[in-house]
């Protein structure tokens, strides 16, 4: 698995095309819920893509990386759960919230399997 940059990555493509549409979704939040909720969630999931980006940055050293793309898997963890709120308290979202769930579920799984193959394979 070569890449020559992050945007070589699945994980940051993924990361960074879930990132504009949740910002986007976020905006149609009610008013009050821009500053709360809906920041909290813009957050995590733009902590998702940066912490990619920041870690394939030290990807020279091993266990950097991997602890990188670790904040990375637990901002996905924290954008899904944000998500899941926001579907019990706003269900006229529910459809656009549960396709976004969806995919963040499968990046989910995308980056813990990154993360494995970084600590079993990365060559330091």
């Amino acid at each position: 698995m070569t890449a020559k940059s992050y945007r070589d990555l699945d994980i940051y493509k993924m990361s960074f095309q879930l990132f504009i549409q949740t910002h986007q979704f976020s905006l149609k939040l009610p008013k009050h819920e821009l500053f709360e909720l809906g920041n909290q969630l813009r957050r995590s999931s733009d902590s998702i893509n940066s912490n990619i980006v920041e870690g394939y940055g030290r990807r020279r050293y091993k266990n950097e990386f991997a602890k990188f793309l670790t904040y990375a898997h637990s901002s996905n963890d924290e954008t899904i759960n944000h998500l899941e709120k926001l579907k019990i308290l706003y269900p006229q979202f529910g459809t656009s919230i549960s396709e976004m769930l969806e995919e963040y579920n499968l990046l989910g799984g995308k980056i813990h399997n990154f993360i494995e193959y970084v600590i079993r394979n990365w060559r330091s």
